[in-house]
């Protein structure tokens, strides 16, 4: 159930639309590797409008849904950094060109945004009918957070899905790229250029992604709104970011253990908030077991700042360390 004003959320997606559609359609579709001055820019502008944002929602509807979206978009956003070290690996393997890596990325973002849209309103009509979906994705959460501490080279080398090497046996492909061209002319003959591959790839790897940060957002606010905000604000920016960090992403050495810390924090949190609101009848007779208690917006807020922002302040302390042992 939506907690802010209807004139706010419409104002919201017309503002939201305004910013994908320059930030991906106008700015994105320029072939160039932008510099640091531009990213950083890029990134500040939209982090500073997610502050704000955060603000318009405290003055029109109060302290806790802007709680609740100041920790869904620092969750998705720790997520989105973490996930580029895939999209660089993928950009890598399938050896696309610097000057077409942020035409990609807008298009991969297009893709990632209409998926979790979709995944949204599946996550939001699941937990209106059916309280106990939160037992499975608080226990998916731990699982993943589990997964991230004790299988963190995972993302070391990527390996093409099924969908991906079985397109590749049944059309015809290029090796090389023809700018942003989907389909080419070789000697006479139509190809798929590698581009489409890579599309592909993005969107698949992203809907694999969704299946943490979803389950993710909604353990820290049921409100529909607030969820799919905190994923634009968190997608906004993205591209920008890719470009600053991608030499900088292997040295985040503890950003998978803050991101542990989060998601197990949230898998928990969303378990307890089942058994409090419990309607299964093999536990506690079917009865919400009240004794649990309900974790405060504010201790959620807490616990993400602390962990991500250890994370990276760690990550940063073992980089600088590193670089001065080397130079002695």
């Amino acid at each position: 159930m939506a907690e802010t004003p209807l004139a706010f959320e419409i104002i919201t997606f017309v503002v939201l639309a305004l910013f994908f559609i320059v930030d991906l359609f106008v700015i994105g579709r320029r072939p160039h590797v932008p510099s640091t001055k531009e990213c950083v820019q890029h990134i500040a502008f939209f982090v500073v409008m997610a502050l704000i944002f955060g603000g318009c929602i405290w003055f029109f509807a109060g302290s806790k849904p802007a709680i609740e979206f100041y920790s869904g978009w620092l969750t998705e956003y720790s997520l989105s950094i973490d996930n580029l070290f895939v999209f660089v690996i993928i950009m890598s393997n399938f050896a696309v060109p610097k000057q077409l890596q942020k035409y990609v990325l807008s298009v991969g973002i297009t893709i990632a945004l209409i998926f979790r849209g979709i995944f949204i309103l599946i996550g939001a009509a699941l937990i209106s009918r059916f309280t106990w979906v939160f037992f499975i994705f608080g226990a998916f959460l731990i699982y993943t957070a589990v997964k991230l501490v004790i299988g963190g080279d995972d993302d070391e080398e990527y390996h093409e899905n099924g969908l991906i090497r079985t397109l590749r046996k049944v059309i015809k492909i290029t090796d090389d790229y023809d700018g942003e061209k989907l389909r080419t002319t070789r000697n006479g003959v139509r190809y798929w250029t590698p581009m489409l591959i890579v599309f592909l790839t993005i969107g698949t790897t992203d809907v694999m992604f969704a299946f943490d940060s979803i389950p993710a957002i909604f353990g820290l606010t049921k409100d529909p709104f607030l969820v799919f905000t905190s994923n634009v604000f968190a997608l906004l920016g993205l591209q920008q970011l890719y470009f600053l960090l991608g030499a900088l992403l292997d040295k985040l050495v503890y950003l998978p253990a803050g991101l542990s810390v989060v998601l197990g924090f949230i898998g928990v949190k969303l378990v307890m908030e089942a058994l409090h609101g419990n309607t299964l009848p093999f536990i506690n007779g079917g009865h919400g077991v009240h004794w649990v208690p309900e974790v405060p917006t504010w201790l959620s807020l807490a616990v993400i700042v602390v962990a991500i922002g250890g994370a990276s302040i760690a990550s940063v302390i073992k980089m600088k360390t590193l670089e001065s042992g080397k130079k002695a």
